[in-house]
């Protein structure tokens, strides 16, 4: 698997563990507020790190971590990441998977093969502006499919927006939510500009916190529970 980053502990990224944090290069899309531009950006990759480096490292450190967090870049759009999962799952770790829910069959597999605990999945935008929001044209379908996997997985999961205001109005929150629609938990994540896939996204803003309540509001017809991060 290409991976161009590791970072050895984290305390937030997998719920309530303690994890190590695994980057993917590769991205079928081209969000342009994306702040990992050195993993979407193929002129952008550093050399891969040594997978066999990897799987080293996750043996050295099998007392102090308990999950394995695989993102990106997007896991699924590298055609090792199931193998990949599964090695890391059978050395004893949990694993969570942050996805762009593009590629389903992928997703299915993992769910299928139980290399997977817990998945994240990006919710780019309501499917009227889904392609723009993405940078890429998008089939809405497979984005649907995976939601609807994710959702009867039997998995923990949440689905998450990074909020950009520029490109999500409030009232695009009522399809979001009905493109959720009985999920457990969403999250509104806000935009925080520092690196972007395109220079244009350096200038996005997100919204106040007040806004964000108001939006956490919409949603909360829609899903059990929505956290603002």
């Amino acid at each position: 698997m290409k991976i161009g980053g590791l970072q050895k502990t984290s305390l937030i990224d997998f719920p309530g563990r303690i994890s190590c944090i695994i980057f993917v290069q590769g991205c079928n899309l081209r969000c342009p507020f994306c702040h990992n531009p050195e993993l979407v950006l193929p002129e952008k990759f550093m050399p891969p790190m040594d997978t066999a480096e990897i799987i080293s490292f996750l043996e050295r450190r099998k007392k102090y971590l308990e999950g394995a967090v695989i993102t990106g870049g997007e896991p699924c759009f590298d055609r090792d990441f199931p193998a990949f999962a599964k090695k890391v799952k059978e050395m004893g770790y949990l694993v969570k998977l942050d996805t762009n829910g593009t590629f389903p069959a992928v997703i299915k597999k993992a769910i299928e093969e139980k290399i997977v605990d817990y998945i994240a999945m990006d919710i780019k935008g309501p499917p009227a502006k889904y392609g723009a929001i993405a940078g890429v044209k998008v089939n809405i379908r497979d984005v649907e499919a995976s939601i609807a996997l994710i959702k009867n997985s039997g998995l923990k999961y949440e689905f998450r927006t990074t909020v950009v205001k520029d490109l999500l109005a409030p009232s695009d929150f009522e399809d979001i939510g009905g493109l959720i629609k009985g999920a457990g938990l969403y999250c509104l994540q806000k935009f925080v500009p520092s690196k972007a896939v395109s220079p244009k996204g350096l200038s996005y803003k997100t919204y106040s916190d007040e806004e964000f309540e108001d939006i956490k509001k919409i949603m909360l017809k829609y899903v059990k529970e929505c956290r603002v991060r």
